[in-house]
């Protein structure tokens, strides 16, 4: 496996999960651009980093990530993962519940010149949203 790559995952990962916003943010090159499926937006930059993470933490104020599968090639990297939280703030307009949540996710990453320059994130908002109430369980 690519060990710096591997480090850089490790170390964005410590800091996601240190809650470190501008640490985080320092990971992304200026020109980054992202797809997620929750975002009707491409997100853009580490100002567009700063800002969804920053709305996560006030919606999941004790948010964690667990790495669940880590895959490498070349200069992209695949994440595999879950998020933990209490939903203790608003989401996408969404009142607090105070329900626990566990949501799976992927992540490809392009790494350029030791700074992720392009992002696709998939993950589970359906899961999401039956965690907090608004869907029903299948």
């Amino acid at each position: 496996m690519n060990e710096p790559m591997k480090q850089l995952v490790a170390d964005l990962l410590a800091a996601l999960n240190a809650h470190d916003v501008e640490r985080v943010a320092g990971f992304y090159a200026p020109t980054y651009e992202e797809l997620d499926v929750a975002q009707a937006a491409v997100l853009v930059g580490p100002e567009g980093i700063r800002r969804t993470l920053a709305n996560y933490l006030c919606a999941f104020p004790d948010l964690h990530f667990t790495l669940d599968d880590l895959i490498t090639e070349g200069n992209r990297a695949v994440l595999v993962w879950t998020l933990r939280g209490t939903h203790r703030g608003t989401l996408m307009h969404i009142p607090p519940t105070g329900r626990l949540v566990a949501v799976r996710g992927t992540s490809l990453l392009t790494i350029e010149d030791g700074k992720i320059r392009r992002g696709l994130r998939i993950w589970d908002l359906a899961g999401l949203l039956r965690s907090i109430g608004l869907l029903p369980e299948l």
